[in-house]
């Protein structure tokens, strides 16, 4: 029997962000993913060494990597208009679980299970998926400022209010990684590199 889940999967590279805004680059679902699975690897990495938790890394970093995949069938839904009202949140909702319960029916029955904990929040990984959402905010910022340093200005305001719901977190690896690893997207290839 042949399954379908990787190759849905590979589609996300289709699927492009930011639709609401003009993009001097577009980033597709595949490339913000993949950002997002390896912050939420280095934020449990700080939280680790610094601030002695136990956080599963690698665990994070598997449900960074799948976080947004529903959103192959469902498209990227922008933030304002996801939020718009408590009904289109739930509406939202509703149907991302449809196309979640959707792609995991294209996996096979006896690993669907591990898989399902990236579509479905599991309460063991609550703290996971805090910072998962911190990871992805933090991916925002960095799409923002890139695209401010391309000239954009369409992403001032989304920059200003993304940074500020970062800090609202309250979670100190988020802190640290904008303190120690954000400056360093505004600079440019000579100045990142230069020892």
């Amino acid at each position: 029997m042949s399954y379908n889940f990787f190759a849905m999967h590979g589609r996300m590279k289709y699927i492009n962000r930011w639709a609401l805004m003009r993009n001097s680059m577009s980033e597709n679902l595949s490339e913000h993913s993949s950002d997002v699975a390896a912050i939420a690897h280095a934020l449990c990495v700080l939280g680790n060494v610094r601030l002695k938790k136990s956080y599963n890394a690698e665990r994070a970093a598997f449900l960074g990597l799948y976080h947004d995949m529903p959103e192959i069938i469902t498209g990227d839904m922008p933030t304002p208009v996801k939020y718009h009202s408590e009904e289109m949140k739930k509406a939202y909702l509703a149907v991302e679980d449809m196309a979640s319960e959707n792609l995991l029916s294209m996996l096979p029955e006896d690993i669907r299970a591990y898989y399902e904990s990236a579509f479905f929040k599991k309460e063991e990984d609550k703290e996971l998926w805090k910072i998962v959402k911190a990871a992805d905010k933090l991916s925002a910022l960095i799409k923002c400022i890139e695209e401010q340093k391309a000239g954009n200005t369409e992403f001032s305001k989304a920059l200003e209010s993304t940074e500020k719901s970062i800090r609202a977190m309250e979670l100190p690896e988020a802190d640290m990684f904008l303190e120690e690893f954000i400056p360093a997207f505004y600079l440019s290839l000579d100045e990142q590199s230069s020892l």
